[in-house]
C-alpha cells in the first residue's frame, strides 16, 4: 500500500466548518478549492488496501485538514471490541492523520451478528463501565483521545439510572475523551421523547465539547399518530435545528461545525451553501454571547 506523505494532523480551527467528503462532489472540489474548514469522511469507507477511494482522500488531505467519523466500532456492545475492525481505524489514521477521530454512543453488533444500525443503550452504572473501557482500548489504540457523539434515539430504557447528559459527562471524565455534540439528534430526541431541546442543551457538558454536527432530518408518525424523527442525513438543516445550534453557540462559543448530508446527495453548490449558512449563524451566535463577568 502507497501511503501519500502527510505531515502531521492540520488543526481544525474554533470557527472552522466543514462537510462530508463524498466521492461525487471530488471534482469541484479539487477544482475551486473552496473555503471550508475540513472535511469529513466515515472511517469504514477507508479501510480497503487502497485504490481511487485513497487516492481521492489523499488529494483531499492534502488541501484541507480531515476529521475521522466512526461509525462501526460497537463501543456500546456487552461484548468486546471487534480487534479486527479497531486495527483497520488505527491503521485509517496513521495514513491520514486526521485532526478528529469520532464515534457514537450506540452498539451495532451482538454475538458475531452486525446490524446496519446505531443501537441505544441503558444509562446504568454497568453500561457506563464498560463503554469507558471500550473508550480506554479505543484510545490506547489510536494513541489519542476521540470524541463520543451523543445518539438521536427512538425508545428509553426503564432500567436506565442516568440522564444522558450525566451518563455522557461521567463517560467525559472518566475515560478521559471528549464529545462530539450532534445538534440535530437533540432535537430528534427531544422531539420523538417530548422534552426541551434547550433544556437538554442547557445540562450537557460542554466543556467536553471538541466539534459540532448539524443535519436534516425525515418526518414520520409513530403508532399513536405523534411526530416521530428520524436522523436520516438526507436534507437541509431544519430552522428549529439552526436556532438550536445558535443557542449552542451563544452557550459554547466557536466550535468546529460539520454539516452531515449522507442520503439523497445534494448538488455541490447546495451543500456549499448550507456551509456557508452555518458560517453565519456561527458568527452572528458568537457575538451574541454575553460578556463575561468581571472577576472578584
Amino acid at each position: 500500500m502507497t501511503v501519500a506523505d502527510h505531515t502531521n494532523p492540520s488543526p481544525v480551527g474554533p470557527t472552522a466548518v466543514g462537510v462530508g467528503f463524498k466521492a461525487e462532489h471530488f471534482e469541484p472540489i479539487v477544482d475551486s478549492r473552496p473555503e471550508l474548514g475540513f472535511f469529513e469522511v466515515h472511517a469504514e469507507n477507508y479501510m480497503g488496501a487502497g485504490g481511487p477511494p485513497h487516492r481521492r482522500l489523499d488529494a483531499v488531505r492534502e488541501r484541507y485538514p480531515l476529521s475521522l467519523h466512526g461509525v462501526g466500532l460497537s463501543i456500546g456492545s456487552p461484548g468486546p471490541l471487534d480487534q479486527a475492525h479497531l486495527d483497520r481505524l488505527a491503521a485509517v489514521a496513521r495514513r491520514f492523520e486526521p485532526a478528529l477521530v469520532s464515534e457514537h454512543l450506540a452498539w451495532s453488533t451482538h454475538a458475531g451478528a452486525f446490524f446496519n444500525d446505531l443501537l441505544p443503550l441503558p444509562y446504568t452504572r454497568e453500561t457506563l463501565a464498560r463503554v469507558v473501557d471500550h473508550i480506554d482500548e479505543v484510545q490506547n489504540a489510536l494513541r489519542r483521545p476521540i470524541l463520543l457523539e451523543n445518539p438521536s434515539t427512538y425508545v428509553v430504557f426503564a432500567e436506565s439510572t442516568f440522564a444522558e447528559t450525566d451518563f455522557l459527562r461521567e463517560i467525559a471524565r472518566r475515560a478521559g475523551c471528549g464529545l462530539l455534540l450532534d445538534v440535530n439528534n437533540i432535537f430528534v430526541s427531544a422531539t420523538n421523547h417530548g422534552y426541551d431541546p434547550h433544556r437538554y442543551l442547557a445540562d450537557f457538558p460542554l466543556s467536553a465539547v471538541g466539534e459540532i454536527h448539524l443535519a436534516g432530518f425525515a418526518e414520520d408518525e409513530d403508532d399513536a399518530g405523534l411526530p416521530l424523527l428520524i436522523d436520516a442525513h438526507n436534507s437541509p438543516v431544519r430552522d428549529p435545528v439552526w436556532t438550536l445550534y445558535a443557542d449552542a453557540i451563544r452557550r459554547l462559543g466557536t466550535m468546529p461545525t460539520l454539516i452531515e448530508w449522507d442520503n439523497d446527495l445534494p448538488s455541490w453548490p447546495t451543500l456549499l451553501g448550507e456551509a456557508r449558512r452555518a458560517k453565519r449563524v456561527m458568527a452572528d451566535a458568537s457575538a451574541k454571547r454575553p460578556e463575561p463577568a468581571d472577576a472578584v
